[in-house]
């Protein structure tokens, strides 16, 4: 079916700025044991969360400038949107954006929620892209993470997401307490034999007030060790590359064709606004965040108030932004860009911090631009941060 989505009261010209939204649906139907992103379990309030949604969209509809070529519903668990929920958004998009021709429309899915009805309506809807939170296809892994969904139905949600659409996504998860690597060489198998052409894999994190925190606290769960989340990281990039994938963020490998158009503009600093409560907007200038309290964002958008918080960058804050992003991308960092943008003095610092890896063959230099290695992809946090600036007189 045709899924052109243009505004109907103008088209995108190639000269326009390009920008994203992002649609935070803050509801999941259980927690997940690692998870701190902002969400509720309690689904009493989605309608009208829906309807603050849109309502904020109409508010800001002129805060950035630009064509609106990704969309991406993220959370929380966007796949509990029912379709005239969603259509609900994309015609409050439509009348108040200038969309562009073709835009990559991503919607968060979990296996459980896939079923042959939801994929009918999400293929019907303008969505065309999913992103599917298998995160393991073994049993042992799904329920140390507390997900919804057990190893069978997530291999079935895969096999028909692909008779609906072609751009899809998996989440998987690596360096679990107790995953062998051949438990993560399987996982990986299994994405292969699946034909998915674009896998977002990262390492289980275990942050503050989260359950699986307090597990590894009182014993009964064991602490992640980062020796066999590294291991488990080269297993994959040795994978992903002997597959014809390109790793083309730090946690993102995409076939050609299907990088992730959102991913991708967020880590070359692209602008973009984030709707609904805790969603984070950036304008290339100032970064702002919601509130990160359903009842609160509903009562205050209610109110024709913004319940944002925001914050003016300054070019320090943009230089070190733009090392953190782009040294996590095979665009690397570029010091033409650093000495337009930030100044000389900026290039010169970065230039002299990066001679020490360089010689660790940790960073390479190719041209004017400043890249990781593959030694160096795992440290590529702690190497941008190396480059950040503290202060510049």
């Amino acid at each position: 079916m045709d899924k052109v989505f243009v505004k109907e009261t103008g088209n995108a010209t190639p000269e326009s700025k390009q920008l994203g939204l992002y649609i935070h649906i803050p509801f999941c139907k259980q927690a997940c044991h690692y998870c701190d992103f902002h969400f509720s379990t309690s689904l009493g309030k989605k309608k009208d969360l829906v309807d603050a949604l849109c309502k904020e969209l109409v508010l800001r509809k002129d805060e950035i400038a630009g064509v609106v070529q990704t969309i991406y519903f993220g959370g929380g668990t966007p796949s509990l949107l029912n379709a005239e929920e969603l259509e609900q958004i994309f015609t409050t998009i439509a009348a108040n954006f200038n969309i562009g021709n073709n835009p990559e429309i991503t919607l968060e899915a979990n296996p459980d929620d896939l079923t042959e009805e939801k994929l009918v309506v999400l293929a019907n809807s303008k969505i065309n892209r999913l992103s599917i939170g298998v995160q393991s296809f073994f049993e042992e892994d799904l329920k140390l993470m507390n997900r919804a969904h057990n190893a069978t139905e997530a291999v079935k949600s895969l096999e028909l997401a692909k008779k609906y659409f072609d751009n899809i996504s998996i989440d998987l998860i690596y360096g679990m307490p107790e995953m062998s690597d051949d438990r993560w060489k399987k996982n990986l198998d299994q994405a292969i034999a699946l034909a998915i052409p674009h896998i977002s894999s990262y390492a289980l994190t275990v942050e503050p007030n989260t359950a699986l925190y307090k597990f590894i606290e009182k014993g009964v769960v064991k602490p992640v060790d980062d020796a066999v989340a590294q291991a488990h990281f080269e297993i994959l990039i040795d994978r992903m590359q002997l597959e014809g994938f390109e790793n083309y963020e730090f946690s993102n490998f995409g076939r050609q064709g299907y990088f992730s158009q959102n991913n991708t503009a967020y880590w070359t600093g692209k602008s973009y606004l984030g709707i609904g409560p805790s969603a984070h907007s950036y304008d290339g200038s100032v970064r702002s965040w919601n509130i990160n309290n359903n009842p609160k964002y509903i009562k205050e958008i209610q109110s024709n108030k913004l319940p944002i918080e925001r914050e003016s960058l300054s070019v320090t804050d943009k230089y070190n932004e733009y090392v953190m992003t782009g040294l996590r991308t095979i665009w690397g960092i570029s010091l033409d860009h650093i000495k337009i943008n930030f100044g000389i003095k900026y290039k010169e610092y970065a230039v002299e911090q990066a001679k020490k890896h360089i010689e660790a063959h940790l960073l390479f230099v190719d041209g004017e631009r400043i890249l990781v290695t593959k030694k160096g992809k795992f440290l590529s946090d702690g190497l941008a941060s190396d480059l950040f600036l503290i202060n510049l007189s």
